[in-house]
């Protein structure tokens, strides 16, 4: 049986503000990795560098601009290898409602409860980078 990871969030912000932090390297790294590279297009490579230990790549397996973008994991730590997360968006209002997800996981570790953890603490830096400019120093994101 394999696990995942669901969150939802609403960002106070057009679809298409909330993509370009998420899928864009250059906003990636306001509120995840140290560093990002890839160009936001399917069957891409993005590497997300945190430390010379995680230094972890993925490819880009599905981008429809303004509504959805998902990363298969390419190269990361045992954990990650065979997983893949994403994001889907719906715009309503002045709201963009965040479908996160990150499948695959092969077992229900310590690694996948505290992964979990992360991304909802990520994922909260993501909406305050969108929403008010917020951008959390790397040392101190979780």
């Amino acid at each position: 049986m394999l696990h995942s990871i669901h969150h939802d969030l609403e960002i106070k912000e057009s679809a298409s503000k909330v993509f370009q932090a998420i899928s864009e390297p250059e906003h990636l790294v306001n509120w995840w990795p140290l560093k990002c590279s890839g160009i936001p297009k399917e069957n891409e490579e993005y590497n997300f560098f945190f430390t010379p230990e995680y230094d972890w790549y993925g490819t880009v397996s599905k981008y429809e601009k303004n509504k959805s973008f998902y990363i298969k994991i390419t190269k990361a730590d045992a954990d990650w290898n065979p997983t893949s997360f994403g994001f889907d968006l719906e715009q309503k209002n002045d709201t963009t409602l965040v479908k996160f997800w990150h499948t695959g996981w092969p077992e229900c570790n310590a690694h996948f409860r505290r992964s979990s953890f992360c991304w909802a603490m990520l994922l909260n830096g993501l909406k305050n980078y969108v929403e008010k400019g917020i951008i959390i120093p790397f040392e101190d994101r979780e």
